[in-house]
Parts: structure tokens; C-alpha cells; sequence
């Protein structure tokens, strides 16, 4: 259903720093560059970017977003440590399993140096 994922940034050396430690706790690569500038993380077939907003305006965090990574439990909290240690913010409870109307699933919950809201999902086994 989805090509990529793209959120703003005010500062995109803060952003790369924070975004190259959580893709490599879970196993991707750090993020590149392209020719206008945005960086772009590849991980499991997904593309993530981080942009500079077109209009000129300041990156802002959209209320009521939140962005979905998949990884095992592990990756998680490997994700969640660098995070915080690169500049994110831990929000919600800490990580690990819940249980609800989508079964139990282990989740992560951050908010990176802009603001944007990132959860790290684990479908649990039924």
C-alpha cells in the first residue's frame, strides 16, 4: 500500500545522526543523501526520508501521526536505547508487550529531535 514514509526536519545533521543510530539497531544502513538534499534510509524493502519542508516554513510534527517500524523485540529495544541516546525523546510506557484488539504486540514508542512520533512493532506469535 505504501512507497515511502517522509517526515520533515529543522536540522538534518541532528536528524541523521538520530536516524543512522535507530536504522542500524535494527539492522539497516546509515542514510544517504540525495541531490536535494533529503536523506533516505532502504530497510526491508521500505524507503524512509527526511526532508527540509518545500515551502520554507518549519518542520513541524503532525498531531495524531505516528509512524510504524517493524522489528523483532530485540531490534526494539536495541531502536529505543539509540534512540534516546541520539537525541529522541521516549514516550508512552516503556518498551514491551501489550495486549488489545490487534492481539499482542511488543512496541517502542519515540519521538525523534523534531518531534515526530515513531513506534517500533513486534507482532507476538497467537
Amino acid at each position: 500500500m505504501f512507497s515511502h514514509m517522509m517526515v520533515g526536519s529543522n536540522d538534518l545533521a541532528r536528524s541523521k545522526k538520530f536516524y543512522d543510530a535507530t536504522f542500524a539497531a535494527m539492522g539497516g544502513k546509515e542514510g544517504r543523501t540525495d541531490d536535494k538534499g533529503r536523506l533516505i534510509y532502504m530497510h526491508d524493502g521500505g524507503v524512509f526520508m527526511v526532508t527540509k519542508p518545500i515551502d520554507g516554513a518549519s518542520a513541524t510534527s503532525g498531531n495524531g501521526c505516528t509512524i510504524g517500524l517493524k522489528m523483532t523485540p530485540e531490534q526494539a529495544d536495541a531502536w529505543h536505547a539509540a534512540g534516546v541516546a541520539n537525541g529522541g525523546t521516549a514516550i508512552e510506557d516503556a518498551p514491551g508487550v501489550r495486549t488489545g484488539a490487534m492481539g499482542s504486540l511488543y512496541l517502542a514508542y519515540l519521538r525523534d529531535p523534531d518531534g515526530n512520533k515513531l513506534c517500533a512493532l513486534h507482532r507476538m506469535p497467537a
